[in-house]
């Protein structure tokens, strides 16, 4: 195996691992990798393209990944609970206390707790500020 064709393959591991674990580093080594293969087709000192392939990893985690972390965007802003409900206002079905209380969105029932001590009315307003597992914290409009 020529040195182009190892790092290559290094490049294609590292960018194989970034599928597998979503982080945006491996495929700043994946990129090293690559132009370090094409530079390996002119130089043929395993020495001097292993420091260009350092090199070229360090330039690229410490400028280019924080640019990709930047536009990466996460599933909880895309279709998760914060897109969905969080900030949503809905009606009491119960009276929502501390410790008991439901609300209905979307015409789905749910459990509803306050942060303070107050009891909310069935058929006010209130604003979903938070959720925890199955019960959404809620606060009066």
């Amino acid at each position: 195996m020529t040195l182009w064709e190892l790092f290559a393959v290094v490049g294609l591991i590292c960018l194989i691992l970034e599928m597998v674990v979503p982080s945006m580093f491996f495929l700043n080594l994946a990129a090293a990798g690559f132009v370090t293969a094409i530079v390996a087709v002119y130089l043929h000192s395993w020495i001097y393209l292993t420091l260009i392939f350092v090199g070229l990893s360090i330039i690229s985690i410490l400028f280019l990944r924080p640019i990709l972390l930047r536009h990466k965007t996460t599933k909880d802003e895309e279709t998760g609970m914060k897109g969905k409900y969080i900030g949503k206002i809905v009606k009491v079905k119960e009276p929502v206390s501390k410790f008991a209380g439901a609300i209905s969105i979307y015409d789905e029932r749910w459990e509803a707790r306050c942060e303070n001590d107050e009891t909310i009315n069935e058929g006010e307003e209130v604003r979903i500020i938070k959720y925890d597992s199955l019960v959404l914290t809620v606060e009066r409009v």
